[in-house]
């Protein structure tokens, strides 16, 4: 039979076992609570064993905000254990106007990371949410700066603008804002067949411009050859003739030399001549046709027949 002493010792057994069990709180690595002692903030508990007062230490719940995988509708949560690891944020797309009045849909991410425990539960009501309705925000005002061509080729600046905005607003929520990411960015149809329409026309222009400076060159050379054999050609005219009339001086001088003074430069052109036109006969009459002298002709060689005969075996005459 158990005694009132007995009794007594069990009861307070049993009253210090809950009184232990309430102290006792375990945290898990890498999360941490905020204890308040009477409703004021009293520390903030390290991973692992810690010892509480029951009924006049109590930990200090935070909002979180979720979004499940493919959803669209937030999940709130309130716990009070606080995760010190990175979080990801990925948010639902937003619909933002460019600088040029465009309709677009961006869908963004960021990464962030509890860095003050104590910030992050009396600092701001809803920290994700906080979070999240700045990033929306300022996701909005950078994409309203910039025109829907240097949209896409300046996301690297946009991440690094949100980092910075976010950042330096986290740093009042404890919060460390490591990354921001643009992943897609969405356009109406008809703004992406214009854009589609741009490309093609800006493909053509290029096209016809290569073809033009082609083109260009390729006259350019053609004119510089045609150029090039003009004056090769003016050049080669202008030898033969030099040569051709130090011919005829030196054949001049040959019958004049043979003349021995008895024959006028005169009597030698014309001895010339009807020596060439010896020549020629030949030539003319090359396809057994009939040819006509005119009578100019027959006294040219009437010339050339006594010049000959004056000047004897020193001038042998052509054979025709």
């Amino acid at each position: 039979m158990i005694t009132f002493t007995t009794g007594i010792m069990i009861a307070v057994g049993v009253l210090v076992f809950v009184v232990l069990a309430k102290g006792l709180k375990i945290v898990q690595q890498s999360e941490t609570m905020v204890i308040e002692r009477l409703g004021e903030f009293h520390r903030v508990l390290r991973p692992g064993i810690n010892l509480i007062i029951p009924f006049f230490d109590k930990a200090r719940s935070i909002t979180i905000r979720r979004y499940l995988r493919g959803e669209t509708i937030a999940v709130i949560d309130r716990t009070a254990s606080i995760d010190m690891r990175e979080f990801v944020l990925d948010f639902p797309a937003q619909h933002a106007v460019t600088r040029d009045n465009v309709s677009v849909t961006v869908n963004g991410v960021l990464y962030y990371q509890v860095i003050d425990a104590k910030q992050a539960v009396y600092a701001v009501e809803n920290l994700v949410q906080a979070i999240e309705v700045l990033a929306k925000t300022s996701l909005r005002n950078e994409i309203g700066k910039m025109e829907l061509d240097t949209l896409f080729e300046s996301r690297d600046l946009i991440n690094q603008r949100l980092e910075s905005i976010l950042d330096e607003a986290g740093g009042k929520w404890g919060v460390k804002v490591t990354r921001v990411e643009v992943q897609d960015i969405e356009f109406p149809n008809v703004v992406e067949e214009a854009m589609r329409q741009q490309m093609v026309a800006e493909r053509e222009k290029r096209a016809n411009i290569l073809r033009a400076d082609g083109e260009r060159e390729a006259a350019i050379r053609q004119a510089d050859g045609e150029k090039e054999a003009a004056i090769r050609k003016a050049q080669g005219d202008r030898e033969a003739a030099r040569l051709e009339a130090e011919g005829q001086r030196a054949a001049i001088e040959t019958v004049l030399q043979a003349g021995e003074g008895k024959l006028s430069p005169k009597d030698v052109t014309a001895y010339l001549i009807a020596l060439e036109y010896l020549r020629t006969l030949p030539h003319i009459a090359k396809n057994g046709d009939r040819v006509f002298l005119p009578y100019e002709a027959s006294a040219m060689l009437g010339s050339l027949g006594s010049i000959g005969d004056m000047l004897g075996s020193k001038l042998p005459l052509p054979k025709a």
